[in-house]
């Protein structure tokens, strides 16, 4: 409440350069914005009206915060939050977004996949779970190589890696410790997919039904997208198969909001991935490609307001900002000749500090052509330079 406006308030659980763009589109409909991260001075926390630093994992601090301020909804934006203590929130008629259920299992990769494979009957990648490196070993012979090895609890790649020999099982072992999320030595062992392209199909749904964003294709390096580009082109039998699985998907998930889901497109037809309940990185392309973007999208879904049909309205691409070493001081230079490559945006997140690969802005183009759009995004991010100081 602003004086004696009363309004909606949303608390984001996770405050990085997706939930910034939350957090604004949420303001642009007059609602109040709470940004809550394990860190001060995250990206969202720059536009909400308040924040709190809290450990996400520790179910008691987070209780204390949702009392504390009585959110509307709860809006996580990362997997990394005491999930259980959502259920239990859920039951006492806090609203998590979209549901507590697909916060659950979806923070979960073992969850999530023995939800789409085993009950849902999705076409995923051959998978064995793993708790001990012995049993990682026997995984790997029964897979056979190569394979891809993930903590069952992580994000954007983190810990994620192929094994393409003997000599990488132990090292997939230790990586995947080492940067996990959440508790536990679990991980998860998926048969490689040989695909021609991965896309993510961002899946709305909404009080008036369920809406698709036309498909984005995407590149990773090391589990982390570098580059996404919208519309990806697929055959109608292929964007109709895509499609029916996000629906099952989602459907399954329940609640109102916008998810991402990664598709893998293979010779054999579509094979699912992934899904987030939440906006997706790759997504950023739609801040230039889509005339309501990925986050607005979400924002009118959570509070219950309907979605129209979606369209791009021109080919357009992202490339990703990444920093090559740590500091807790940086400056950015270059954004004169970056914004000299034309129909070029740049997002500058203002992260604190700078890390090995984290990403720390987005270069977003148009094209004629999907082919333009990329070279343009790429054009711009290659002309930032990122300065420790």
């Amino acid at each position: 409440m602003f004086g004696n406006y009363r309004t909606k308030k949303i608390l984001l659980l996770g405050s990085g350069e997706l939930g910034k763009e939350v957090a604004i589109e949420a303001q642009r409909l007059g609602v109040e914005v709470v940004a809550v991260d394990a860190y001060d001075h995250a990206p969202a926390m720059h536009v909400a009206h308040r924040s709190h630093v809290i450990d996400m994992l520790d179910a008691v601090q987070l209780r204390h915060v949702i009392e504390k301020e009585k959110p509307d909804f709860i809006v996580p934006e990362i997997e990394a939050i005491a999930t259980e203590e959502c259920l239990k929130l859920e039951e006492e008629d806090y609203h998590v977004i979209p549901t507590a259920k697909a916060a659950y299992l979806t923070m979960n990769r073992e969850g999530i996949r023995r939800l789409a494979s085993e009950k849902l009957d999705l076409p995923t990648a051959n998978y064995r779970f793993a708790e001990t490196l012995e049993q990682l070993i026997q995984a790997v012979n029964e897979m056979g190589m190569p394979c891809v090895v993930k903590p069952i609890m992580s994000s954007s790649g983190k810990g994620q890696s192929v094994i393409k020999s003997e000599g990488d099982i132990e090292k997939a072992w230790q990586l995947a410790q080492s940067d996990k999320r959440g508790k536990g030595e679990r991980v998860i062992i998926e048969q490689f997919v040989h695909f021609e392209s991965e896309i993510t199909l961002l899946t709305v749904r909404a009080v008036n039904g369920t809406f698709f964003c036309p498909p984005i294709g995407h590149i990773q390096q090391q589990g982390d997208y570098v580059e996404s580009w919208q519309p990806h082109p697929m055959s109608k039998a292929q964007l109709d198969q895509a499609q029916e699985m996000a629906r099952k998907m989602t459907e399954e998930l329940g609640g109102y909001g916008l998810f991402g889901v990664e598709l893998f497109l293979t010779e054999d037809g579509v094979i699912f991935s992934e899904i987030s309940p939440r906006p997706h990185d790759t997504g950023m392309v739609t801040m230039v490609s889509q005339d309501q973007s990925e986050f607005a999208l979400h924002v009118r879904a959570i509070l219950g307001y309907p979605v129209e049909n979606i369209e791009v309205q021109t080919p357009s691409a992202s490339a990703v900002i990444k920093a090559k070493e740590v500091s807790d001081g940086y400056r950015f230079t270059g954004m004169e000749q970056a914004l000299q490559v034309p129909s070029s945006q740049l997002r500058l997140f203002g992260k604190p500090i700078t890390k090995v690969g984290r990403r720390m802005g987005v270069a977003l183009a148009k094209g004629n052509t999907i082919e333009q759009a990329r070279d343009r995004a790429k054009q711009a991010a290659n002309r930032i330079q990122i300065h420790t100081v």
